[in-house]
């Protein structure tokens, strides 16, 4: 077998791929390398969400295979969060739908809804399956920017004005992987507006919802008047509730992007094991007290990482929300580009980032910095750099 495969052949090799052998070299030398590369928390669920995956795993009849769509009672439990939270109201049995993290959920939609050749307009720099699921699919990709200014809207009317075939699908994702940036309400109700005047379908990723730093709580583009017409929204209990190996996620919003996504789903799988998603259930439903921890976990260690890598004499821009710190590679190492400066910081700094042009060619010129270490950690990679910085 001499050709390579369609599908791989529209795949680049994974960026991160290349740093992440670095590290696990050093790693294997006895370097104590401090992991700022990949969005992986470090804390734990709640103890009621651990005790209650014990108690349903004890269960004889909860290992068979489980319910694609998620189980009755986890549907409900996200649709009572959209409505305490959001107060949007939302069909647990028609747009709600549960996924294997929201990840392989929106992966799966771009499968369901995508045509060969078809437009799909993704944020440039942006995570990777934004536009890989789409890619995956056979869809092209149109760059728009990843801010939610002014610039993203004369992007989109060029997009749909001058495109051919005609845009289908545009994907949104904020506050922001990697960039950090937020949106607010005013500007979903002018995207909404937009979609709908134009037909175009609208996939938000909600993923970081519940980690902002500022007073004013991160919106859905749900709260828009007509969105669901357009509109699926992803989002995760990943970040919100230490639960990232779990791959639990939803997708609530247009019933036939919904059921579109199950028929996809009921081919490909039989749902999350059932006491996992019965613990999501009493994360969801019960005291929520890790929400505002983990708030203000990643708060504290934005301030702790600003301040010390400041003082080594790194400035990083200060996120108003993620996990993530966005930062421009300090100028004098501005010609090495992401992926080298990434390597310089892993053998000099003993300090693991991710190359920014993992996120597509405009984040060239950034590394992304994951706060998933303690503030010790960050101080000891922040004299790290101090070191790199003055070598």
């Amino acid at each position: 077998m001499t050709d390579e495969f369609y599908r791989i052949q529209r795949l680049p090799p994974y960026v991160f791929a290349e740093v992440n052998a670095m590290k696990a070299g050093a790693r294997a030398r006895g370097e104590d390398i401090v992991d700022l590369g990949m969005g992986n928390p470090d804390g734990s669920p709640p103890k009621h969400v651990i005790d209650k995956l014990a108690e349903v795993a004890n269960k004889p009849h909860v290992h068979r295979y489980s319910a694609s769509r998620g189980i009755p009672g986890l549907r409900k439990a996200q649709a009572a969060y959209y409505q305490r939270r959001f107060g949007v109201a939302v069909d647990p049995d028609k747009e709600v739908i549960v996924t294997l993290g929201s990840k392989e959920g929106l992966a799966n939609l771009a499968q369901a809804i995508t045509a060969p050749g078809d437009v799909v307009l993704a944020p440039n720099p942006s995570y990777p399956i934004h536009s890989f699921g789409f890619i995956i699919a056979g869809a092209a990709i149109r760059s728009i920017p990843a801010a939610p200014g002014e610039a993203f809207f004369e992007r989109l009317t060029n997009a749909m004005r001058y495109t051919v075939p005609r845009p289908k699908v545009l994907v949104i994702g904020y506050p922001s992987n990697p960039t950090a940036y937020v949106a607010d309400l005013p500007f979903y109700e002018r995207l909404v507006a937009f979609a709908r005047e134009h037909e175009l379908i609208v996939i938000s990723d909600l993923a970081y919802a519940e980690i902002y730093f500022g007073d004013a709580p991160t919106p859905s583009i749900l709260q828009v008047e007509g969105a669901k017409e357009v509109a699926v929204e992803f989002t995760s209990m990943s970040k919100t509730y230490s639960m990232a190996g779990w791959r639990i996620g939803f997708a609530v919003g247009n019933a036939r992007l919904i059921e579109a996504l199950a028929r996809v789903k009921s081919y490909l799988d039989y749902g999350a094991f059932t006491p996992v998603q019965a613990a999501a259930v009493a994360a969801l439903n019960g005291p929520q007290d890790i929400v505002a921890a983990n708030r203000a976990l990643y708060k504290k260690r934005r301030d702790v990482l600003v301040e010390c890598f400041g003082r080594a004499g790194w400035d990083i821009p200060v996120p108003q929300a993620s996990m993530f710190a966005w930062a421009p590679i300090p100028e004098r190492f501005h010609n090495l580009g992401s992926m080298e400066f990434a390597k310089k910081l892993l053998t000099e700094a003993h300090v693991a980032v991710a190359p920014g042009v993992g996120f597509g060619e405009e984040g060239e010129g950034h590394v992304r910095i994951a706060l998933v270490e303690n503030e010790q950690r960050l101080r000891q990679a922040a004299r790290g750099v101090k070191r790199m910085l003055g070598a």
